[in-house]
């Protein structure tokens, strides 16, 4: 299964970003979406930042994976 994560540009250095979701700080590639900003939200994957995301819907998919964590198995 792949996975996709939306996380929000907080420092950008050329193709390289520092994006924060949840409290946690990925170095991610930005070469797949040069036009990216900071405060952006981004859907990454493997390292790479894929799609530029509107924030309503990150904060929806991030609300879904935090419900997921919640859970009890």
């Amino acid at each position: 299964m792949c996975l996709a994560i939306p996380m929000r540009i907080i420092k950008k250095q050329g193709a390289k970003a520092q994006v924060e979701a949840g409290g946690l700080q990925y170095e991610v590639d930005l070469s797949l979406l040069p036009e990216a900003e900071i405060n952006d939200y981004v859907l990454v994957h493997a390292g790479f930042a894929i799609q530029i995301m509107d924030r309503k819907e990150a904060d929806k998919t991030l609300a879904l994976f935090k419900e997921l964590n919640d859970l009890e198995c």
